[in-house]
């Protein structure tokens, strides 16, 4: 496979990596924290090939980048009311929210009843997932190999491996997000990243009170 990199601020790049996504393949793209490999969250191929890509334990569960906070919907049934709270205080932004998954989404995205999801703070990222829907993401790195925070890093690391990798310049975070567990009654805080625990409990208590 040949690696093609294009610039992320053009419309017909844009256009280039929609298709691709449609045809069940996989991108790498800027986000706010860093760069994303993405793929259509309904078709098991594309899902397959960013384990593949990457290298990853297939017993990793994917994580799914929304444009806004309705399309979360199409990949949950329940929002939590711990969840909303976060997200609307947090997002657009570095905090990824652990919530019952769809069962219409593919079984190899989670080997649980439960998965991840972000809305980025990035143009280049929104614009494609207010495009096109939601996106299956990962970090676009060799799994256990450092995070990919510029274009260049992608291509590195995964050089005949993704077919496309939309330059935006340097991840402005650098940071993967904060992943906090939403499913249960208590917030569980996974991995923590640009949004603290501080930030994350104060909402909650604010709210709760």
């Amino acid at each position: 496979m040949q690696t093609i990199t294009l610039p992320a601020d053009n419309p017909e790049s844009i256009s280039s990596a929609l298709s691709l996504f449609r045809d069940g393949e996989i991108v790498a793209f800027p986000t706010d924290t860093v760069y994303g490999l993405g793929a259509d969250p309904f078709q098991a191929s594309g899902i397959i090939k960013l384990f593949e890509a990457k290298g990853r334990d297939s017993n990793k569960a994917i994580a799914i980048l929304v444009g806004s906070v309705e399309q979360a919907q199409l990949v949950t049934d329940h929002m939590t009311e711990m969840a909303m709270r976060l997200c609307e205080a947090f997002w657009p932004g570095g905090l990824t929210v652990i919530v019952p998954r769809k069962n219409t989404l593919p079984e190899l995205i989670s080997n649980t009843d439960r998965i991840g999801i972000r809305m980025p703070n990035h143009p280049v990222a929104l614009e494609m997932l207010r495009t096109f829907g939601p996106l299956a993401t990962t970090s676009a790195n060799l799994s256990g190999k450092p995070d990919a925070v510029s274009a260049r890093d992608v291509f590195d690391q995964l050089c005949n491996r993704v077919p496309l990798i939309l330059d935006g310049g340097k991840c402005p975070g650098g940071v993967p997000s904060t992943v906090i567990d939403c499913s249960g009654s208590e917030p569980i805080v996974l991995r923590t990243g640009p949004v603290t625990s501080e930030q994350i409990f104060k909402v909650l208590e604010i709210q709760k009170a």
